[in-house]
């Protein structure tokens, strides 16, 4: 059998189990796809070698028995997670050749539970950007192209890397993480889903800090079933992370195709944004009207305060940011420059290690927690955070399940189309996402469409605290109805 990298990860864990094909069978397809792939520039690390000892342990265990719930099944990791003993970087200069002694608590579970580690996955640095073009190892390319159109284009961040190994074959699933939108945007423009769980549902041990109340760890996949599966093993309890829930883990693959009747899901009137474009607004209600379909009831809702959501959003994570990215002085790991006394060292080395866009955060967060300014703007934006959390809270309170928003306000764009540009215009790219890492919901996003250039469209369904399954069987209906968005054009292997 071949191509056995163009199965779900739901068909090859079905393979697997039956013994069409081996664990090992499985891997050097996926192997041989990164090869082909290397135009898109997703991986900053390739694990063959780990891949194949993994996958070789994986049919023993399926020979005995003694299978996992990902046993055999490769996959990819964001390089903001600690892997031990392979280079993590969060694509940033200032961690070069860095390589962890130690394992992130997300990572180990995949491996506990059978996974296989294809290698690590490039990202905008430390997670700041919405498009993977600030990677210290370069822009990852989005496997989708325009309709007859061969400019390379995003594939949305910061988990862009993740995204587009996903949507190209070369992973049957990958790790994100998520602290304004940088898994659901991404799983939009690339025609995946991508979960983004609960503050606390994932432990955040062993990933590298943007913003410590907003991170999230989360997967991305090709199909909501897949999604589900993978986001059943990251998830649970974490002793050394304390902001770790202890709630059970429910097994959401239950949850998928479960029915969505009498559900009320709300739009809310606020996320209709001036300038919001007209295939926008018809993707959104196409999403209605599917869930309608599907036996769901649709209500008017009101989020009074989401458009304070983007300027709340870019003073609390540059603001924390700040202070999380102060561990990176050159002394200790990573690069360093020297300087003529340890002062001159730590500007020499936080100057060439960190690129353009961690700067001007850095500088933000710094600003707003001056002493001059820190009630002025920090303080002030998480009054708002906590009213934009009261907003959901009042919802959920009348009954609402679940909320349909569109995920991003626009298709993938042009590598290089935003970056010379004003800066807030590719923050506005974060305008629908920002709120659910604010108030700490889950949300997921799920392809729903194609824009006039036959680019993929996201829709966003944002739920209750810790009600993942609710969203996957909502998904799952969209799913049903919109179907599968797979890149069926391989320019990048040609």
């Amino acid at each position: 059998m071949t191509d056995l990298n163009l199965l779900t990860l739901t068909q090859a864990r079905e393979g697997l189990a039956t013994r069409e094909f081996t664990a090992v069978e499985l891997t050097q397809d996926y192997l041989s796809a990164m090869e082909k792939a290397r135009a898109l520039n997703a991986f900053t690390v390739e694990t063959a070698d780990r891949a194949l000892a993994m996958a070789a342990k994986a049919d023993e265990r399926i020979a005995s028995g003694d299978a996992g719930r990902l046993e055999g099944l490769p996959l990819g990791v964001k390089d903001m997670f600690a892997t031990e003993g392979v280079r993590t970087t969060a694509c940033s200069k200032i961690l070069d050749g860095f390589v962890p002694p130690y394992e992130s608590t997300v990572t180990s579970h995949l491996w506990r539970d059978g996974a296989v580690m294809l290698g690590k996955l490039s990202n905008d640095e430390f997670a700041m950007g919405s498009s993977n073009e600030t990677s210290a190892f370069g822009p990852v390319v989005s496997p989708w192209r325009r309709d007859g159109d061969a400019t390379p284009l995003v594939p949305g961040g910061s988990s862009g890397g993740s995204a587009a190994a996903v949507a190209g074959f070369l992973c049957a699933g990958a790790t994100g993480t998520d602290t304004g939108g940088s898994i659901r945007q991404p799983a939009a423009f690339t025609g995946t889903v991508g979960i983004k769980p609960t503050y606390g549902r994932c432990s955040r041990w062993g990933i590298i800090a943007y913003a410590s109340s907003l991170d999230q760890a989360g997967a991305f996949a090709r199909t909501v079933n897949d999604a589900a599966i993978l986001l059943r093993s990251m998830a649970g309890h974490d002793p050394k992370d304390s902001t770790s829930v202890t709630m059970r883990v429910p097994d959401y693959e239950d949850a998928v195709g479960a029915s969505v009747r009498g559900k009320r899901i709300g739009i809310p009137r606020e996320y209709r944004v001036d300038g919001m474009s007209q295939e926008i607004i018809e993707l959104w209600e196409q999403g209605a009207s599917m869930l309608r379909d599907a036996g769901a009831e649709i209500v008017d809702i009101t989020l009074p305060h989401t458009k304070y959501a983007l300027p709340a959003y870019y003073i609390v994570a540059p603001a924390e940011a700040s202070s999380n990215l102060a561990r990176y002085d050159g002394v200790r790991y990573g690069e360093r420059v020297p300087g003529k006394d340890i002062i001159d060292m730590y500007e020499r080395t936080r100057a060439a290690g960190f690129g353009p866009e961690v700067r001007r955060r850095i500088m933000i967060g710094t600003y707003v927690l001056s002493a001059g300014y820190y009630d002025a703007y920090y303080l002030k934006a998480q009054k708002v955070r906590t009213l934009i959390k009261r907003d959901f809270d009042d919802v959920f309170a009348q009954g609402v399940d679940a909320i349909l928003t569109p995920t991003t306000p626009s298709p993938a764009f042009a590598i290089g189309a935003m970056t010379n540009a004003d800066p807030v215009e590719m923050y506005l790219n974060d305008v629908f996402t920002v709120t659910v890492n604010l108030a700490g919901l889950p949300a997921i996003s799920v392809p729903a469409g194609f824009s006039a250039d036959e680019l993929p469209l996201g829709l966003q369904l944002i739920g209750r605290p810790f009600e993942e399954e609710t969203l996957f069987s909502l998904a799952q209906a969209i799913e049903d109805s919109a179907g599968r968005f797979p890149v069926e054009d391989f320019w990048w292997s040609k």
